[in-house]
């Protein structure tokens, strides 16, 4: 496997784990914090997919785009478009005021995500 494509599965697994820890707090909760991990770790996931298959992405933050992109490799990736765009509501509004993620949010963002990292994971040959 590349290095770039290594590096990126590393950057999305630390995000993977920051959700994770996150979420198991009782004492601070912090749903944006747990719902914008879990977007960082989808769109690291999919940027890893891309690079391992030479595709060029754009830089930005999209995943539906991310997504399409991926399915234009694997139209498999079609099955798991709902998820994709799940976790892309958590990319850019939550950082800002006016918008804030529920507890309900975190769990539905973790949830999402354990499935999407599953699929890419094994997409990208790794256990």
């Amino acid at each position: 496997m590349k290095d770039e494509v290594i590096e990126w599965v590393q950057k999305a697994e630390a995000d993977y784990q920051a959700a994770r820890v996150l979420l198991r707090q009782r004492k601070t909760l912090l749903p944006d914090n747990i719902c914008w991990s879990c977007q960082q770790s989808a769109e690291k996931y999919l940027k890893a997919y891309l690079v391992r298959h030479g595709v060029d992405y754009p830089r930005r933050h999209d995943l539906v785009q991310l997504g399409t992109l991926c399915a234009d490799v694997d139209a498999d990736f079609a099955l798991v478009a709902d998820i994709i765009a799940t976790l892309d509501q958590f990319g850019t509004d939550i950082r800002y005021p006016g918008v804030s993620a529920t507890m309900q949010d975190a769990r539905q963002a973790f949830h999402a995500l354990k499935q999407l990292r599953a699929f890419v994971r094994a997409k990208l040959g790794i256990a």
